[in-house]
């Protein structure tokens, strides 16, 4: 029953993250191009790559993983926002903007992780 409840409130201030930093960045950008939600997305990968490396490594427990990965990232990362993003742009018939957010919503959060990974298998 910890966890779960520890996975809820990280879920609640990985929301709240998100949310502080989807503001502060929409504040200064005002393109079509929804980089916020990328920028989060990225942010979220590589910690998930880091907490992967970290948890096959066994430099955190399982419930520490999960309390991360489920909880914080689960609130922070937004894939769903993304796609709503995706579906907007091409509905406002900015086609361009709309394939270039998807192909980099799709690969470079894939590299993130990946690069997450290498930086928590360091020194492994």
């Amino acid at each position: 029953m910890g966890t779960f409840l520890l996975v809820c409130v990280c879920g609640g201030l990985g929301a709240v993250a998100r949310f502080m930093l989807n503001t502060s960045i929409q504040r200064w950008w005002h393109r079509s191009y929804p980089l916020s939600t990328f920028i989060i997305n990225i942010i979220a990968a590589v910690c998930a790559g880091v907490a992967a490396a970290a948890y096959y490594y066994q430099t955190v427990n399982y419930s520490t993983y999960l309390i991360f990965v489920a909880g914080f990232l689960g609130g922070f990362s937004t894939f769903s926002t993304a796609i709503n993003e995706m579906v907007s742009l091409t509905r406002g018939r900015k086609f361009a903007i709309a394939v270039t957010y998807f192909l980099t919503t799709l690969v470079l959060p894939f590299a993130a992780v990946v690069l997450g990974w290498w930086i928590g298998a360091l020194g492994h």
